[in-house]
């Protein structure tokens, strides 16, 4: 059974935001390496030891911070993507929104204190929420 699908000229922005969400993990891992340095963690380790390290929290933060936009890339990627087939504009939209509040989650997060990165962590699962609803009513001819 062959399923055939069309994409609009809008979809195009689907694929931006995608893109831009790549770029913006891009800018965290380096943001990770630069942690690297200024805290001495050394690889391959992946979280420092508070016993070990006394900037073990600060650096810590920084790695979850990017670890926890990696998690939830695959998922938000597959939402985003066939949520725009059904209603493009709007998908991308709320995927900008997501992508800018995950860089606000980041920076909240890399300042050492957790509790920072729900600032606008909230907004991420609304429109986590609302990208999937985009995507739910998608149908396949």
């Amino acid at each position: 059974m062959a399923v055939s699908i069309e994409l609009t000229k809008e979809y195009g922005f689907v694929v931006l935001v995608v893109v831009a969400y790549a770029f913006l993990n891009f800018w965290m891992a380096f943001q990770v390496g630069k942690a690297r340095r200024k805290y001495k963690v050394a690889y391959p380790t992946l979280y420092a030891v508070e016993s070990e390290n006394k900037d073990a929290k600060l650096f810590n933060c920084v790695q979850r911070g990017h670890q926890n936009s990696l998690e939830m890339m695959p998922m938000f990627f597959v939402m985003v993507l066939l949520g725009g087939l059904q209603h493009p504009v709007v998908a991308a939209g709320l995927g900008a929104l997501y992508t800018v509040a995950r860089f606000f989650y980041f920076k909240g997060y890399a300042t050492g204190v957790p509790d920072n990165r729900l600032k606008l962590g909230f907004c991420r699962l609304i429109l986590c929420w609302r990208t999937l609803g985009a995507g739910g009513s998608t149908s396949w001819r």
